[in-house]
């Protein structure tokens, strides 16, 4: 056999580089096709949505009220917010059927008391009003997003009532 023509023959590069590259790109698509048949892909779409909610505060002689009113932004499903407080507070869509205090919570759905339906949609205009039998000053307030497979939360707006 000759050396020289040995080391000069290239006869099985472009094969042998032609393999090479297969391998890579079955690889990567098995790689895709196995992070979505996995479901590992399907936390991507799960992002909060943009809404901006405004807080007026009526300072009551015997209860405070706080109307929480969707300003701008994404509509949302009412079954994924929740109104949490640093005061146990009752929720309404309606000021008059706000209670005497007796189904308060520090953290209630949009959908609970009947403020909302398990299938409305809350959106640009929609109003909630919070109040309690007492004193809100100083309060803290936040509308909170939960995704559908409530492994993400996200704050949407927050604001504490003034003292007065």
């Amino acid at each position: 056999m000759k050396l020289k023509q040995l080391i000069t023959d290239d006869n099985a590069v472009s094969p042998v580089i032609g393999v090479i590259l297969m391998v890579a790109i079955t690889v990567i698509l098995a790689a895709v096709i196995g992070t979505f048949v996995l479901n590992l892909g399907g936390n991507l779409s799960q992002t909060s949505p943009q809404a901006s909610f405004g807080f007026d505060f009526e300072n009551g002689d015997t209860n405070d009220n706080v109307t929480i009113t969707h300003e701008t932004g994404d509509s949302i499903a009412a079954d994924r917010l929740n109104l949490t407080s640093s005061a146990e507070v009752d929720i309404a869509t309606d000021k008059s059927d706000l209670g005497n205090g007796s189904d308060k919570a520090t953290s209630r759905s949009f959908v609970d008391s009947d403020a909302y339906g398990a299938d409305d949609t809350v959106s640009a205009g929609s109003t909630l009003y919070a109040g309690n039998a007492g004193d809100l000053d100083g309060e803290d307030f936040r509308v909170v997003w939960t995704s559908e497979n409530e492994e993400t939360s996200a704050t949407l707006s927050e604001w504490t009532a003034p003292d007065n």
